[in-house]
C-alpha cells in the first residue's frame, strides 16, 4: 500500500495525543541490553457487554548488539490487537526482514512468526515527524509480543535507525461493540509494575530510550532515495499500469483544489458505507482539513495484510486500527484508503473529506491525484478475495468512477506523480502520461506484490462485475412446462428461473420476456418469475440490466402453450401370450394406442399396478390375475401437462382339462407342476379334446419335454396350427399356442394328437381364456 500525497495530507501529530508504554532494561548474561514493557491494564470489565475503552498505541524500542539484527524477545504488553515496525525517516527502506508472533489474550499461547511487509510505497513529500514503517498486521486481542528484524541474506549491514515495534489497541468504540460480550482485558504480570502511558517517552533510535528532540516526538532524516527489493513472485504484466521503485520525484503539475468541489451525480447508486462516525474514528487524530483533487479517473485495489479469519464484527475496529496506526505511527494526518472493504461486503468510508467528493488520498505512490484507494481487509497472497468483498470493490469503484462518466472496464491515461517502477519492471518517469485500467492493482502503479496474487487474478471480475452488463445469465428451468427437442410446452402457467454470476447487488433489475416485451420486471436479487401465456407458439426470455444501464438477454426459448389431450384410439386390450401358466397368474399382452396434436409424453398404467411407457411404445407383456376381473386403467399424457384416461376390464379364467370333451383314449396323471395338480395324457393318434368358452383370446397349456408329440388345433371347426410340444428340457404348465379376437364370442378349441413317430405321448394342462 502506497500512502503519501502531499505534506498537508500527512502532517505529523503531536505525541500529545498518544499512549506510550514505560521501558525499562534487563541486563542478561554476556552484558546485552534489551528492553521490556508493560502497559497499564484496561478498564473493559469483562462482564455482560463491554465498557468503552479508547483507542490506544504503544511502542517499544527494537535492541540488539550485533549489526544488521534488531529485535525484542518476548515481552508482555497491554492489550493489542494490530502491530507493526517503524523507524526514522519516511524516505529511507528497510532492508531486511522484519517478523514478529505474539501472545493470544484469551489462551495465553504464543503464536507463530509472522512476516511484515516492508516493501511500502515513499511518501511523496515527506515532512518532519513522518516515519518509515512496515504495513500493519491485524493479529487479534493479544498481550505479548516478540520481534526481530535482520537482513535476509544474513549480511551485517546498518538498519534504519529509530526500531520500533508499534502495538495499536482499536478500543471498544461503537455501541454494537458496547453490547457485545468479550474477554477483559488481561494484565501483564512482569516484574515491573505497570506504568501508565506517559507521552514523548518512545525511543527514537535503536540503541537507547530517549526523549522525543522536538514536539512531534520523532526526528526525521532528509529524504532519501530507496529501492524496492524485486519481487519474489512472478506475475505476467498486464497493459502498462505501474509501481515504482522509491523514488523522490516530484509531484504532478496538477493542481490541487483549495476548497471543496462539488459532488457530481453518478451514473449507477451508491453503494451502503459506513461512515467514520460509525466505525468509531476519533477525528481529533486528524486535524488538518481534507484536500481534494479534480476528478477520480481510476480506482487502485490493495490489500491490508494479516490474518483472513478476522470476524466481521471486528471489521470496524481493524479499520480503526488502521487509521490509529497510519495517523500516529507513520505521522500523517489521516488514514491512506478512501475506502476499506471487509470480507463479508461492507464498505467503510477511509479517508475524510466526503465519500462522494474526489478526496486525495494516499495509498498508490505517484498516482493518488488522478484515483482513489480501496482496500480489502486481508491478505490475499495465495487466497482469493469473497465474492461479497469482490461485488463491494466493484460497486464502489463503479460508483466513483461513474461520477465521472468513466468505464469501469476501459483503460486511462494518468499522469506520473514520480519516476519509479512497478512490479512489472515497467518504468515510469515523472510529469509523462501511462495507460492504466481504469481499475487496477496497486502493483501496477508500484513495486509491490498487494493487492496479492490472487486478489490481482480476480481484478478481470471486478472490472466486467462493475461494468457490465451481467455476466453469465442463464435461464436455470422452465417450471409448469416440459421440454420436448428444442420446444418447451406448457398449459399456460410458467414459472422461469435464472442464474447470473454478477452479484444482485450489481443488477438493476430482471424482466421476463415473452415474444420480446417485458411482462414481468423483478428486482435485482429475484431469481424466478411467473407468468400465463396465451395459448399458441411464444418466445420466452429473461432480460438482465445492470446498475449501469447495460442489459443482456438470453438465448429466446420456444414455448408452446396447448390445453388439447391426447387421444386413444382405442381402449386398452389385453390378450393372451405364451409363456408359463400359473392358477394365479397367467401370461397376457396389454395393447394401447395414444397420439397427441403436439407432443405426446409417455403412456401411464393406472392399475391393477402403477407403470409408465415411453410414448413410442404400444404394448407391453405382463401378467394377470386369474379367476377374477380387473379393471386395466391407463392415462396419455403430452408435455404441457395434459391428460385422458381409458380403461377397459377383463377376466382371465382357466378350464381345466376336465372341463374338455374327451374323445379317444387319455391317461389322467397328478402331479404339483400341472395345474391344479393333475393333467391329461395321450398317445394314441386321433384322440381330442374341445374346450367351449365365450371369450376374445385364448391359450393352450400343454408339457413340453424331449419325447413329447405333436398336436393339431382347431378352432371353431377349422384348423388353425400344428403345435409340436418337443423341448430339449422339461417345462410345465406352457401356454404354447395363442388366439385373439377383435371382441368377446362363443368358441370352440379342439386339440388332435397326431401320433408322432417315435414320440406320440402329448399332455395337456387345460386352456386359458380371457372373458
Amino acid at each position: 500500500m502506497s500512502r503519501r500525497t502531499s505534506s498537508h495530507a500527512y502532517r505529523p501529530l503531536s505525541l500529545k495525543r498518544r499512549a506510550w508504554l514505560t521501558l525499562g532494561a534487563v541486563v542478561l548474561g554476556g552484558g546485552g541490553v534489551v528492553t521490556y514493557a508493560v502497559a497499564s491494564p484496561s478498564d473493559d470489565p469483562g462482564t455482560a457487554g463491554r465498557a468503552k475503552r479508547p483507542v490506544k498505541v504503544y511502542d517499544l524500542a527494537l535492541k540488539g548488539t550485533a549489526s544488521g539484527k534488531r529485535e525484542l524477545p518476548r515481552t508482555g504488553t497491554a492489550q493489542f490487537s494490530l502491530v507493526g515496525v517503524s523507524w526514522s525517516g519516511p524516505v529511507e527502506g528497510l532492508d531486511g526482514r522484519a517478523q514478529v508472533r505474539t501472545r493470544d489474550l484469551e489462551s495465553g499461547a504464543w503464536g507463530s512468526w509472522q512476516d511484515l511487509e516492508v516493501n511500502i510505497d515513499p511518501p511523496e513529500d515527506p515532512e518532519a515527524g513522518m516515519r518509515g514503517a512496515s504495513e500493519p498486521l491485524w493479529v487479534g486481542p493479544s498481550d505479548g509480543v516478540e520481534v526481530q528484524v535482520l537482513h535476509e541474506d544474513g549480511t551485517t549491514g546498518a538498519l534504519p535507525k529509530g526500531l520500533q515495534v508499534n502495538l495499536v489497541d482499536p478500543g471498544v468504540v461503537t455501541k454494537a461493540e458496547t453490547q457485545a460480550t468479550g474477554p477483559a482485558a488481561f494484565v501483564a504480570e512482569e516484574s515491573s509494575p505497570a506504568a501508565t502511558p506517559t507521552d514523548g517517552t518512545a525511543p527514537t533510535d535503536g540503541t537507547t530510550a530517549t526523549p522525543a528532540d522536538d514536539g512531534t516526538g520523532r526526528t526525521s532524516p532528509a529524504p532519501a532515495g530507496s529501492t524496492s527489493p524485486a519481487p519474489t513472485d512472478t506475475t505476467t504484466a498486464p497493459v502498462p499500469t505501474g509501481s515504482p521503485t522509491a523514488s523522490t520525484s516530484p509531484s504532478p503539475s496538477a493542481t490541487t483544489p483549495t476548497a471543496p468541489p462539488s459532488a457530481p451525480a453518478s451514473t449507477v447508486p451508491k453503494p451502503p458505507m459506513t461512515s467514520r462516525a460509525g466505525w468509531g474514528a476519533d477525528e481529533s487524530l486528524s486535524p488538518d482539513p481534507s484536500e481534494y483533487t479534480a476528478d477520480v479517473k481510476a480506482v487502485f485495489v490493495h490489500h491490508t495484510d494479516g490474518a483472513n479469519d478476522y470476524s466481521c464484527a471486528d471489521s470496524a475496529a481493524i479499520v480503526r486500527g488502521i487509521y490509529a496506526y497510519h495517523t500516529q505511527v507513520n505521522g500523517w494526518n489521516d488514514v491512506g484508503y478512501n475506502f476499506l472493504v471487509d470480507k463479508c461486503g461492507t464498505v467503510f468510508e477511509g479517508r475524510k473529506g466526503g465519500s462522494d467528493l474526489p478526496v486525495l488520498g494516499a495509498h498508490t505512490y505517484g498516482w493518488n491525484r488522478e484515483s482513489a484507494g480501496i482496500a480489502v481487509l486481508g491478505e490475499y497472497t495465495s487466497t482469493g478475495a469473497s465474492s461479497a468483498a469482490l461485488a463491494s470493490v466493484a460497486r464502489v469503484a463503479a460508483w466513483k468512477l461513474g461520477q465521472y462518466g468513466a468505464d469501469p472496464a476501459g483503460t486511462v491515461q494518468l499522469n506520473a506523480g514520480a519516476s519509479q517502477k512497478n512490479y512489472f519492471g515497467t518504468g515510469f518517469t515523472a510529469n509523462t502520461k501511462y495507460t492504466f485500467n481504469r481499475i487496477s492493482g496497486h502493483r501496477d502503479g508500484y513495486n509491490t506484490q498487494c493487492p496479492g496474487n490472487s486478489l490481482y487474478a480476480q481484478l478481470p471480475t471486478v472490472r466486467a462485475w462493475a461494468s457490465g452488463p451481467v455476466q453469465g445469465l442463464k435461464v436455470a428451468s422452465v417450471g409448469g412446462a416440459a421440454l420436448s427437442g428444442s420446444t418447451y410446452y406448457t398449459k399456460g402457467a410458467l414459472s422461469v428461473k435464472w442464474a447470473a454470476t454478477t452479484p444482485a447487488s450489481l443488477v438493476r433489475n430482471y424482466q421476463l420476456l415473452v415474444d420480446g416485451k417485458a411482462v414481468v420486471t423483478t428486482s435485482g436479487t429475484a431469481t424466478s418469475a411467473n407468468t400465463t401465456l396465451p395459448l399458441g407458439s411464444h418466445t420466452v426470455a429473461v432480460r438482465a440490466v445492470h446498475q449501469s444501464g447495460k442489459a443482456v438477454t438470453t438465448t429466446a426459448l420456444k414455448v408452446v402453450a396447448e390445453t388439447t389431450a391426447p387421444v386413444f384410439g382405442t381402449t386398452p386390450k389385453l390378450s393372451l401370450r405364451t409363456g408359463t401358466v400359473n392358477t394365479t397368474a397367467v401370461p397376457v399382452t396389454l395393447a394401447w394406442k395414444a397420439t397427441d396434436d403436439k407432443a405426446l409424453r409417455g403412456v401411464k398404467l393406472l392399475s391393477p399396478t402403477a407403470t409408465t411407457f415411453p410414448p413410442t411404445w404400444t404394448a407391453n407383456n405382463r401378467t394377470a390375475a386369474s379367476g377374477s376381473a380387473a379393471t386395466w386403467s391407463m392415462q396419455a399424457y403430452d408435455y404441457a401437462g395434459n391428460y385422458r384416461n381409458a380403461s377397459a376390464s377383463y377376466t382371465p379364467l382357466i378350464l381345466q382339462e376336465t372341463s374338455a370333451v374327451r374323445s379317444g383314449s387319455w391317461t389322467s396323471r397328478s402331479s404339483a407342476s400341472y395345474l391344479g395338480g393333475k393333467s391329461y395324457s395321450s398317445g394314441s393318434k386321433g384322440a381330442a379334446l374341445t374346450w367351449t368358452f365365450t371369450g376374445r383370446s385364448v391359450s393352450w397349456v400343454a408339457s413340453r419335454a424331449s419325447s413329447s408329440g405333436q398336436v393339431y388345433v382347431y378352432v371353431d371347426g377349422v384348423k388353425a396350427a400344428t403345435v409340436d410340444l418337443k423341448y430339449a428340457g422339461t417345462l410345465y404348465r406352457q401356454a404354447v399356442w395363442t388366439k385373439t379376437w377383435a371382441g368377446s364370442a362363443k368358441h370352440t378349441v379342439k386339440i388332435v394328437v397326431v401320433g408322432t413317430s417315435g414320440r406320440p405321448t402329448v399332455t395337456t394342462d387345460g386352456l386359458v381364456y380371457i372373458k
